[in-house]
C-alpha cells in the first residue's frame, strides 16, 4: 500500500470549479509573486490558516490553488461543523469561528460553528484581506525540483515555477506531498498493522431485515447481473486491509424557502442508479434519505444519511492517484449521482407519495453558491492519501492508550469512516465499512505526523493528508483540526527558517511555547489553575438516575459527549448529580454547560448544594449552549460534600446532563 515512484499523470489538484457567490477579497486577478518563504498548495481552510500564520509570525507567504474554491468544505456547504469538543479549539480556528459568531450577531466572544456557506467566504475573504494574501488560483502541479534533500520550486502545468524556502501541502489529496517523493498510503491498513480493532474491513451482519434485499438486476437470478454500485468481488475477512477508499459525497446547503432552487434531472440520468434504493424503500425503509442538519438562514448542510443516501459509495477509490481530467470525470459522476437521487426521490411515480412530498419540499438555497446555481462546488474528499513518517497516529492514539509526546493540535471526534463497498452476502446486500466509535476525549496530535522524514524532504509540512492510519484520520479529518494544523505546520515552518534548519529539527519546546503563545490549545482539559470539572462521563463524581442517553450530535459539548433524557421528563425518578472532589474550603464559583437546541426544555431546575444549603436555579437549555453558564458563587466544605443536581420535574423538552465547572472564586 506504500507509493511506487511518482508519476506526471498524479500529480494534479481537485476539480473544483468555482468560490460560491464572489470571489474572495485577496484572491486578486494580477499574478502572485513567485517566490515566498512559505509556498502553500491548498487554499483549503488549512491552506489559508498556514498562510495567515506565517504573515502574523514576519513571512511572505504565497498560496496556490489547483482548482478555483478557496477555503475547501468550510466553505463549500459544510456548515454543521464536525467539532468533537469545541473547547480543544484554539488559535487562528478559534478566531475564525468567533468571526463567524460576530456575523450572526453575538457580542460575548464566544464561536458558532454553525454557519451559511456565504458566511464562512465572507469570514475568510476578511482574514485573508487583513493578511494582504493572495491566492493564485488555478495551480496544477506539475512536479516539483529539489536539492540538498528540500524542495526548490513548485513547478506549475502552466506558468512560473514558485520557489520558496518551505512549503506547505495543504491539499485534501496529498498530491505535493507525493511529488516531493515523500512515502504515503491509501486504503485501509489491517487491524494487525498497528494493532487496531476498527481498521480495515468492517461488515456488519446483524442488520433489520429491511434492509436485506436482492442484489440482481431480476431478483432470484444470479446470471441476470448485479444491480448498480454493487461489487462482484467477494467481501474479504473483517480487519483485513485493502486499497479502498471511504465514499464521497457533496454538502449540499438546501432550504424550503420559497425561493428554493429545485434540483432538476441531470444529464445522464439513470433511474436504474437507484433501483437497490427502490427496493429498500418497497421493504419499508421511510427515510429520511439524506440529513438536514440546520445552519441558519432556514438552511441546512445536507450530509449523507444512512447506508443508501448521498454517499457515492463505491466509486471514489481510484481519485486519490488519477489525473486532472480522471478526477473531473470523478467529481461529475459524483454531482450526476447525487442530483439524480433527489431527483428520483422526488418524482419516480413507484415511490410512495410521503417520501417524494418530502424529497421536493427542499431545494438549492438560491443566495448560495450562485456562481455554480446553488450546487456546492467542494467534492467532500474525506479521505485520500496519508503520509508514512516517524510517527502515525492510531487507534491507540485516539482511545487515549498511547500519547504523543510532542503535540501540536488536540483531535476530538469519533472515529468515522463512511461506508467503502456494497457486497453481496449470502443472496443479499450490505453496504460495508461504516464505523463510528467514540473517544474519550480530546487526544494529543504529534508533531512527528505532519512532518516527513528528514531524509524524504526537510522544508515539507502536510497537515491535512498527515500520517495516520485510515479509522485514526477519521477521527483527526475534520476542518476544525486541519485548520489548527495548518496554523501549527507554518510555525514551525518560520520557526525553522529562522533557526536556518530542517522543519524536522526545530526544538518542540520553542513550537510548544510560540503555539502557547498563539492560542493555541495542547492540554486537556484546557482549564485555568485551580479549576474542576466533573463531566458527565466521568468515571466518579456523577449519579445518575433514570433513562439518561449519551449523544454527541449537537456542538457545545464538554468532553466526550452529553447525556439527554429523551425529552422524557422523568421528575424526582430522573436526574442527574455532578460530584466534585473540592481540594479546599471556600467560595466557588459553579458553571454549568449543556448544548442547546430547539427542542431542548425551557425551564430546567439545577439544585446546588453547598455548606449553607440548597439553592435551585432554573435555566433555559435552548439558548447558550457551549459556554461556561454562571450559577452563583457559594460556600463548599473540603471533599465531596457539595454538588449539583439537574432534575427533569415538569421539564418540556430534552434536558441535558454534560458537565459543571467549580473555579475557586
Amino acid at each position: 500500500m506504500l507509493s511506487r515512484p511518482f508519476s506526471r499523470r498524479h500529480l494534479l489538484g481537485i476539480g473544483a470549479v468555482a468560490l460560491g457567490g464572489a470571489a474572495l477579497a485577496g484572491c486578486l486577478p494580477s499574478p502572485a509573486p513567485p517566490e515566498a518563504d512559505v509556498v502553500v498548495y491548498g487554499a483549503t481552510v488549512a491552506g489559508v490558516m498556514a498562510a495567515i500564520q506565517a504573515v502574523r509570525m514576519g513571512r511572505t507567504a504565497l498560496i496556490l490553488e489547483p482548482g478555483n474554491h478557496i477555503g475547501g468544505m468550510t466553505t463549500g456547504g459544510l456548515g454543521y461543523t464536525d467539532i468533537g469538543a469545541p473547547d480543544s479549539v484554539g488559535g487562528i480556528a478559534a478566531e475564525f469561528y468567533r468571526r463567524i459568531a460576530v456575523r450572526y450577531g453575538a457580542t460575548d466572544g464566544s464561536p458558532r460553528y454553525t454557519f451559511e456557506p456565504s458566511v464562512a467566504t465572507a469570514v475568510l475573504r476578511e482574514m485573508l484581506a487583513e493578511a494582504r494574501l493572495t491566492v493564485r488560483t488555478g495551480v496544477r502541479l506539475r512536479t516539483v525540483t529539489r536539492a540538498g534533500g528540500r524542495i526548490t520550486s513548485l513547478v506549475a502545468e502552466a506558468g512560473p515555477a514558485y520557489r520558496g524556502r518551505m512549503f506547505i501541502d495543504a491539499t485534501y489529496e496529498g498530491d505535493l506531498m507525493a511529488a516531493a517523493g515523500v512515502r504515503w498510503t491509501a486504503g485501509r491498513e489491517a487491524n494487525s498493522e498497528h494493532g487496531e480493532t476498527a481498521n480495515g474491513v468492517q461488515l456488519l451482519r446483524e442488520v433489520p431485515a429491511k434492509m436485506l434485499v436482492d442484489p440482481y438486476i431480476e431478483p432470484g437470478n444470479a446470471a441476470s447481473g448485479l444491480l448498480p454500485g454493487v461489487s462482484a468481488t467477494p467481501v474479504a475477512a473483517n480487519g483485513s486491509g485493502d486499497e479502498l477508499i471511504q465514499a464521497y459525497t457533496f454538502r449540499m446547503c438546501l432550504t424550503q424557502a420559497a425561493d428554493r432552487i429545485p434540483l432538476a434531472k441531470p444529464e445522464g440520468y439513470d433511474p436504474a442508479t437507484y433501483e437497490l434504493l427502490r427496493r429498500y424503500i418497497k421493504n419499508g425503509v421511510s427515510g429520511p434519505f439524506f440529513s438536514t442538519y440546520p445552519v441558519g438562514g432556514g438552511k441546512t448542510d445536507a450530509n449523507n444519511l444512512g447506508p443508501y443516501s448521498t454517499d457515492f459509495v463505491g466509486q471514489s477509490n481510484t481519485y486519490p492517484t488519477a489525473s486532472w481530467a480522471q478526477r473531473e470525470s470523478i467529481v461529475a459522476a459524483h454531482r450526476t449521482y447525487q442530483q439524480g437521487l433527489v431527483w428520483f426521490l422526488a418524482n419516480d411515480p413507484r415511490l410512495p407519495a410521503a417520501v417524494r412530498k418530502t424529497a421536493a419540499s427542499w431545494g438549492l438555497a438560491a443566495d448560495e453558491f450562485t456562481a455554480t446555481g446553488g450546487w456546492p462546488p467542494q467534492l467532500y474528499v474525506r479521505e485520500a492519501r496519508r503520509m508514512r513518517s516517524e510517527y502515525v497516529m492510531t487507534e491507540h492514539d485516539c482511545r487515549g492508550t498511547r500519547t504523543a509526546a510532542d503535540p501540536v493540535a488536540l483531535a476530538s471526534y469519533t472515529m468515522d469512516s463512511h461506508n467503502i463497498q456494497r457486497v453481496v452476502v449470502d443472496g443479499a446486500v450490505y453496504t460495508e465499512g461504516d464505523v463510528l466509535v467514540r473517544t474519550p476525549g480530546p487526544y494529543p496530535v504529534s508533531f512527528r505526523s505532519i512532518v516527513p522524514r528528514e531524509a524524504e524532504c526537510a522544508n515539507l509540512l502536510v497537515p491535512v493528508c498527515l500520517a495516520a492510519s485510515h479509522i485514526a484520520y477519521g477521527s483527526i479529518r475534520m476542518e476544525p483540526v486541519f485548520m489548527i494544523l495548518g496554523q501549527s505546520a507554518a510555525t514551525a515552518a518560520v520557526l525553522a527558517i529562522e533557526a536556518g534548519t530542517a522543519v524536522q529539527r526545530v526544538g518542540y519546546p520553542a513550537l510548544r511555547a510560540r503555539l502557547t503563545r498563539d492560542g493555541q490549545v495542547l492540554t486537556w482539559p484546557p482549564l485555568p489553575d485551580g479549576d474542576i470539572v466533573v463531566d458527565n462521563a466521568a468515571y466518579t463524581g456523577v449519579t445518575a438516575t433514570g433513562d439518561w442517553t449519551d449523544a454527541s450530535g449537537t456542538a457545545g459539548y464538554f468532553g466526550a459527549d452529553f447525556a439527554h433524557d429523551s425529552g422524557a421528563g422523568g421528575g424526582p425518578d430522573t436526574s442527574f448529580r455532578f460530584t466534585p472532589n473540592l481540594p479546599k474550603a471556600g467560595r466557588w464559583t459553579v458553571y454549568l454547560r449543556w448544548t442547546a437546541a430547539e427542542n431542548r426544555a425551557r425551564a430546567v431546575p439545577v439544585d446546588i448544594v453547598h455548606s449553607d444549603g440548597t439553592t435551585t436555579r432554573t435555566v433555559d437549555q435552548r439558548a447558550s449552549g457551549g459556554t461556561w453558564v454562571p450559577l452563583g458563587t457559594y460556600s463548599f466544605a473540603a471533599g465531596t460534600t457539595g454538588s449539583v443536581l439537574i432534575r427533569t420535574d415538569h421539564t418540556e423538552g430534552y434536558v441535558i446532563a454534560d458537565a459543571v465547572r467549580f473555579a475557586p472564586a
